[in-house]
């Protein structure tokens, strides 16, 4: 009920919709296999380096969204996913901002990702 008050005052505040989907760490993995999908990792450095990331994915910090434009994005599903699940919920909204329309936050971030035993790589590869 609280979140159906919160939409709804974003709603009515902003009149903006957010149509992104939130996916477990099993719907990311499927749809990792898909074709034209780019996976996003809006990290710090720091953070995919030492924390691990996921295998193929593209680190572009949360913190640099508003200074470059991801035009080539539109035509592909876009998965994205920071330590949480809280920077890539602001991520995915700055992505459909974009004009970005198939966006798929992980539910959880990485932190679940690992929970699910799931691989991840460290370092720089």
């Amino acid at each position: 009920m609280k979140r159906l008050f919160v939409l709804l005052a974003v709603v009515l505040f902003t009149g903006k919709v957010f149509a992104y989907t939130d996916v477990s760490a099993e719907e990311f993995k499927k749809l990792m296999k898909e074709k034209n999908v780019i996976v996003l990792d809006v990290r710090t450095p720091e953070e995919y380096e030492k924390d691990g990331h996921i295998k193929g994915a593209n680190l572009i910090p949360v913190q640099l969204f508003r200074y470059i434009y991801l035009a080539g994005f539109r035509d592909k599903k876009v998965l994205v996913y920071c330590r949480s699940g809280n920077r890539s919920v602001t991520a995915s909204q700055m992505l459909e901002q974009m004009g970005i329309k198939n966006v798929y936050n992980l539910k959880g971030g990485i932190l679940e990702w690992k929970s699910k035993n799931l691989p991840v790589e460290y370092g720089w590869k």
